[in-house]
């Protein structure tokens, strides 16, 4: 049977693409969708991809509808937070989308209310179903390189615009600017690998030419106490999708992945073992699109096939660990 599905809200970054393959999924019955914001409703209504989509009248009609088991939680990162409160109290799963909010409080009480009603949130990171980030994963937690003692990681954007300010104005998107609203995809990751930083340490810096409250050229350090990772990130680079990169170092070896889509990655041995050579080598994984598998493990989970691959220890872990790089208090 297809698990029902609505969305909630339509102005995040992620939002058209999580539309999209909610929409395109056979597991899916695709329920509707509720955006409070009248007027941006009004101008994406008619466009190609909400049609034949049922528009909620209001979010009691979305959340009272016994139909619907599950919400993708797609608003603003100011916003996002009250809808997932709202979609755990009506017992709904949540698929809530990154980073989850600025205040961290309030996302401790949205995961006490669904662990005590035995609900699911996942996190939209879109790299945990990436095929490299995966492979990238497995042999670090798995023991394979040994020892991590050093992960290194750049992710960035070109210049951002007037577009989104409209979207970016929480106190998180304020503050911590490009490392809170997109570094924290490799956050996720950093934290899948070295667990819960002793410290961490944001240079959070502005070097552009415009809106010159925003952070748009940052470095953070997390240690760790057999290690440390550095974190990257900037709101200024050309062709910045090309040079996204983490390194990930152990005692028997070390992976490195650049770009990130599609993925490319080069792994080295300390001895010939596990089917891969001594010393460097191409690893050849598949291209996946985004969302799709996260979408589908998402819906595996609701109908009990599987276990979560994130607990909500994970969540909060990695959403504390975004506002400590952020040079939010926690």
């Amino acid at each position: 049977m297809k698990v029902g599905i609505c969305q909630y809200g339509i102005l995040h970054d992620h939002a058209s693409g999580k539309t999209k393959v909610i929409k395109e999924s056979s597991d899916v019955s695709f329920l509707g969708i509720y955006e409070p914001d009248v007027l941006e409703r009004q101008k994406r209504e008619n466009d190609v991809l909400y049609k034949d989509i049922h528009w909620f009248a209001s979010p009691m009609e979305m959340l009272k509808n016994e139909k619907v088991q599950a919400i993708a939680i797609q608003g603003r990162v100011r916003e996002n937070l009250d809808f997932a409160e709202q979609a755990v109290s009506h017992n709904k799963h949540i698929w809530l989308d990154k980073p989850a909010g600025d205040n961290l409080k309030h996302f401790q009480k949205i995961l006490d209310i669904a662990d005590s009603k035995n609900l699911l949130v996942q996190l939209g990171y879109m790299f945990r179903y990436n095929a490299g980030f995966q492979f990238l994963l497995h042999w670090a937690n798995s023991g394979k390189l040994g020892q991590i003692f050093s992960v290194r990681a750049r992710i960035s954007s070109g210049q951002v615009n007037e577009r989104n300010w409209a979207r970016w104005n929480s106190n998180g998107e304020r503050q911590g600017g490009i490392m809170f609203i997109l570094a924290c995809h490799l956050i996720d990751i950093i934290v899948s690998i070295m667990g819960r930083p002793d410290r961490v340490t944001p240079f959070l810096r502005h070097d552009g030419s415009n809106f010159d409250w925003f952070q748009d050229n940052n470095t953070v350090v997390f240690e760790y106490q057999n290690g440390q990772a550095v974190l990257e990130s900037s709101a200024l680079e050309v062709s910045s999708s090309s040079s996204r990169r983490i390194e990930v170092y152990g005692t028997e070896g070390s992976i490195i992945m650049e770009p990130f889509e599609p993925p490319q990655l080069r792994l080295c041995l300390d001895r010939d073992r596990n089917g891969y050579n001594r010393g460097w080598q191409t690893v050849n994984v598949e291209s996946r699109p985004r969302y799709v598998d996260s979408l589908r493990a998402f819906v595996a989970d609701i109908r009990k096939q599987k276990k979560p691959d994130r607990s909500l220890n994970h969540e909060y872990t990695v959403q504390e660990t975004v506002l400590r790089a952020s040079g939010l208090e926690t």
